[in-house]
């Protein structure tokens, strides 16, 4: 498919590491039929030495799906890339990860100090696949580093098809606030599409980052997390103007156990689990009590105590609901 058919619907999932599993874009696809998926960052290096691994697994429906690559080894991404093609609807490359171990090892946003590198691995990649290829990265590495215009632009001259931007540093982190307003400068000086990152957590964000960004469309990463639907829920009122409302308190409880039923299917009681905790906080939240609760879940280690503690959340937040 071409890049205007892949980013349509205007909003996609943004890759998390760590996050955006096979589970959750199964569930964002549920919810939304034509957003773009994305999976986690897959190393390049890791990819290479094992190439049959859940980290690729994917359905049907999943299209339309990109798949993001980390790595500094032009022909290693590319070979990867080639590969990938039998899953993926277009190739993403990383060069926003902001994190220690990524950036020391050159990969990630490391990549926005190194420009010829990152275009030697767009061309490389781009000679040997058949599929459209994106770019991810942020504003610069530091506030004195905002190269991201420059940096754009000679993206699209080395053979990217479509740009995601985050609108932070590499030193913000995932602090301070997302600068929605830098990437309308970025639009103004780039050829193909382009879309904005960060900050979007409802309808009413999503919308302010439309208008400050001019951008194509936006990249959700953090939003999603304790609410699937909310891809679904901006592209419906970017499509119609129809507000739908967040999910209830009694709906992200039942979607907290959903989530942990698949995790556990897809990896195993003890390991699905254990994955599962670090999102307690997402879902389990806005009524008196809440930080208790999730401070005892996070000690249960079996499906029945677990779900015992979830009847005991539900009914607590319904009574909420009452008072």
């Amino acid at each position: 498919m071409p890049v205007k058919k892949l980013i349509s619907s205007r909003v996609s999932l943004a890759p998390m590491a760590g996050i955006t599993d096979y589970v959750l874009r199964s569930l964002i696809r549920e919810h939304s039929k034509t957003c773009l998926l994305t999976t986690e960052m897959i190393s390049s290096e890791a990819l290479t030495q094992v190439k049959e691994t859940d980290i690729v697994k994917r359905d049907n429906n999943h299209s339309p799906i990109s798949y993001q690559l980390s790595g500094h080894k032009p022909k290693m991404i590319a070979d990867c890339a080639e590969y990938l093609q039998q899953f993926a609807d277009m190739i993403d490359i990383n060069m926003g990860c902001p994190v220690n171990k990524v950036v020391k090892g050159t990969d990630g946003c490391a990549l926005m100090r190194n420009v010829e590198l990152a275009e030697e691995i767009v061309k490389t990649v781009k000679s040997q696949i058949k599929i459209p290829l994106s770019v991810k990265f942020r504003l610069g590495y530091t506030f004195e580093e905002l190269n991201y215009v420059e940096y754009g632009q000679r993206m699209q001259e080395a053979g990217a098809d479509f740009i995601t931007i985050h609108g932070r540093t590499r030193s913000q982190m995932y602090g301070g606030k997302a600068d929605w307003k830098k990437i309308a400068e970025l639009k103004k000086n780039v050829d193909i599409p382009v879309f904005a990152n960060g900050d979007v957590v409802s309808i009413e964000t999503a919308e302010k980052c439309l208008e400050e960004s001019n951008a194509d469309g936006i990249a959700i990463g953090r939003g999603v997390l304790g609410d699937p639907s909310l891809i679904a829920r901006i592209e419906t009122y970017l499509q119609t103007g129809k507000y739908l409302p967040p999910p209830t308190l009694e709906e992200k409880i039942a979607g907290m156990r959903d989530y942990l039923y698949r995790e556990i299917e897809f990896r195993g009681e003890d390991v699905g689990i254990k994955f599962v905790r670090k999102f307690y906080p997402y879902y389990i939240n806005g009524f008196s009590g809440a930080s208790r609760y999730r401070g005892e879940l996070v000690l249960l280690d079996n499906l029945k105590d677990i779900n015992k503690m979830l009847d005991e959340v539900a009914l607590q937040s319904c009574k909420n609901m009452l008072v």
